[in-house]
């Protein structure tokens, strides 16, 4: 079952399957290493702020709504 990233608890991780937004948002994502076939784990998703992301050795911050178009199964 896949869901959106903004789904993942803490410390939990997912492999990214899809990226439903737009070409311009999609090339940014894959720019910063956020593309399928990827594993990401959730640093930091609750509470004000963006959400901070762990791809490979690299802390990404995202904005929520960015990362509900990031679909992950999890892991």
């Amino acid at each position: 079952m896949y869901v959106p990233l903004t789904a993942l608890n803490e410390g939990e991780a997912g492999v990214v399957v899809d990226i439903q937004g737009g070409p311009n948002a999609r090339a940014k994502l894959v720019a910063m290493g956020i593309a399928p076939g990827v594993t990401v784990k959730v640093i930091k998703g609750r509470g004000p702020g963006p959400m901070i992301i762990a791809v490979g050795s690299s802390r990404i911050a995202i904005g929520w709504g960015i990362a509900r178009k990031i679909l992950v199964r999890r892991v």
